[in-house]
């Protein structure tokens, strides 16, 4: 019959404690040295005399083996392993907690809360970029990083009718990069909407062509036809208190046409110069 020994030291077990490891015979003494798991937590072998708690291979004391937030002993007790930390289930409880975008803090169960695109606040915290009232569950504009209740997204970014002075919250009427509502935007002689119509700007009022042909237009002194400024003769001839669309302006004796040439006015008729000779 063989001798009982130590696996490593060989000195004999007969009657003493021993410790059986991967199907060999140790004594105490040289477990503890040699063959002892070491603790995750103290770095210090776990001897035979000591308790010892094993998970997904790694190994702790039994008074090692606590919650990283509380150090709440869990060797006899469920526990979360998060992010390479174990926890008592209360400190999990609050570690998986979303964090509100505004003060960082917990967003606990039960709290209220308002969720956004994928960030998340505490209702009191989802406030107006520019005022810091309380936006809540209200209505609210995001504008690039910040978000705006709708009083101050109107009075900051909402182009305002140059005619009511009230919101152009949808489609609306840009002339000269002055903004109007299009149902503003009218003649101010018959209150038509100017909108895709050809129209004319006078003295800062607008007019349909209809009515500034019948009450604005200078009436050309050849034709007695308004002068539009629209369709053909665009271009106009004037001179003293007279004026012509470019076309009518003729010699009187030989119709000569004298736009862009020289001419003599004489008893409210325009000549040329060779007809202006024999008058």
């Amino acid at each position: 019959m063989s001798e009982f020994k130590c696996h490593h030291c060989e000195e004999s077990l007969q009657g003493k404690k021993y410790v059986q490891k991967d199907g060999a015979n140790y004594c105490v003494t040289c477990f503890d040295s040699h063959c002892a798991n070491i603790c995750q937590e103290c770095h210090k072998p776990i001897g035979a005399d000591s308790k010892e708690v094993c998970y997904k291979e790694q190994f702790w004391h039994n008074t090692c083996f606590k919650c990283s937030k509380c150090s709440q002993l869990l060797a006899t007790e469920t526990f979360v392993a998060w992010d390479k930390n174990i926890l008592c289930n209360k400190c999990a409880t609050r570690v998986t907690f979303p964090k509100c975008k505004g003060c960082l803090k917990d967003i606990e169960e039960g709290d209220h809360n308002v969720e956004y695109k994928g960030s998340i606040w505490h209702k009191n915290c989802f406030v107006c970029t520019n005022c810091k009232d309380i936006i809540g569950t209200k209505n609210f504009f995001p504008k690039d990083e910040g978000f705006y209740c709708v009083t101050c997204y109107d009075a900051l970014f909402t182009k305002h009718c140059m005619k009511c002075k009230k919101p152009i919250t949808s489609g609306g009427v840009s002339y000269q990069d002055q903004p109007w509502h299009s149902e503003c935007f009218v003649c101010v002689s018959c209150s038509k909407e100017l909108s895709g119509q050809r129209f004319t700007a006078m003295d800062d009022q607008y007019f349909c062509v209809d009515c500034y042909k019948n009450y604005i237009a200078k009436k050309c002194a050849g034709c007695k036809n308004p002068i539009t400024g629209f369709g053909k003769g665009v271009n106009v001839v004037a001179h003293e208190q007279n004026s012509w669309h470019d076309y009518c302006f003729n010699c009187k004796t030989c119709s000569v046409n004298l736009a862009n040439k020289h001419f003599v006015f004489h008893d409210e008729q325009v000549y040329c110069p060779d007809c202006a000779r024999n008058l």
